[in-house]
């Protein structure tokens, strides 16, 4: 896969993507594979995104 950034409200619709496929029976394999990421990524994000909304990511990202 190819680096790429990708900004925080990226980053949470990307985590709500995988939530939907989760909830329909996907692994975290799978649904890592169809949004584009590594499982490591997405962990990663899980731990620092969590239950995040996009105006709270943006003023984490602003400190």
């Amino acid at each position: 896969m190819s680096k790429k950034r990708y900004s925080a409200e990226e980053t949470i619709h990307k985590l709500r993507e995988s939530d939907v496929l989760l909830s329909r029976g996907k692994s975290v394999s799978q649904a890592c594979t169809q949004i584009g990421v590594s499982d490591q990524t997405y962990y990663r994000w899980r731990k620092i995104y969590g239950g995040m909304k996009g105006d709270q990511a943006r003023r984490l990202k602003e400190l």
